[in-house]
């Protein structure tokens, strides 16, 4: 693999700051619906632009969706170069820190 083919990644988070953001994201409604069309470019472009816009985000997978669960939020994790906090059920939890948004509107991470 070339440098410029290797993975976006995210840091990783450890166990305080998951559990913050598992707190922070329990209210949350899914931003991002994942159907039988499956992962597609214009699904990871989606979420990429809603974590610009909210930093931390609920993804919902279908039940018609061709691709797994645990698949899906890897590969949207890394092609979004995003911290995967949780997976429950269907249900995806993603984090990416984003520095341009207003200082009252950031997470701060524990």
């Amino acid at each position: 693999m070339t440098t410029s083919e290797e993975k976006k990644t995210a840091p990783e988070l450890n166990a305080k700051q998951k559990k913050f953001l598992k707190g922070l994201g329990h209210d949350l409604t899914p931003v991002v619906a994942i159907g039988k069309e499956g992962l597609g470019e214009k699904i990871v472009k989606a979420t990429a632009l809603e974590l610009s816009r909210h930093e931390l985000i609920k993804i919902k997978v279908g039940k018609n969706s061709p691709v797994s669960c645990q698949e899906t939020a890897e590969s949207l994790s890394i092609g979004t170069g995003s911290s995967l906090v949780q997976i429950i059920g269907k249900t995806i939890l993603l984090y990416k820190k984003n520095t341009q948004l207003e200082k009252d509107k950031r997470i701060r991470l524990p």
